[in-house]
């Protein structure tokens, strides 16, 4: 019984370290690519009522990408949509992207077109 007991709680231990695992490699140039395509995108970036400029917009995402990476948070590039770059933390809102010519969509929808482009 003891036996059985010991490895439920180590599977359940090893199942949880493995949440906190380091960044994938393919995972971070996949962020970095996306980054670089904000930045150079030419949208404006609306982050709770205000409209940002691509470089502003690359710096934010940065800065929440390193919170996530240095949290273990990160599994895959998706990941990093979903809870970095869909929407705020402060206030729900979620974050749009306005890129010329065309209508504003949510930075979610944009990133995941734009990820799905970077794994051509």
């Amino acid at each position: 019984m003891k036996t059985a007991i010991i490895g439920v709680l180590t599977a359940a231990l090893w199942s949880a370290g493995s949440a906190f695992a380091a960044t994938p490699e393919v995972t971070r140039t996949e962020v970095t690519r996306l980054l670089d395509a904000v930045e150079k995108s030419q949208c404006q970036f609306n982050r709770n009522g205000s409209w940002h400029d691509a470089k502003a917009a690359r710096a934010h995402l940065q800065k929440k990408y390193d919170y996530l990476d240095k949290k273990k948070m990160l599994t895959n590039s998706e990941s990093f949509i979903e809870r970095g770059a869909t929407g705020s933390s402060m206030s729900g809102n979620p974050y749009q992207m306005r890129c010329p010519g065309t209508a504003v969509v949510n930075s979610a929808d944009w990133l995941k077109a734009e990820l799905a482009r970077v794994r051509k």
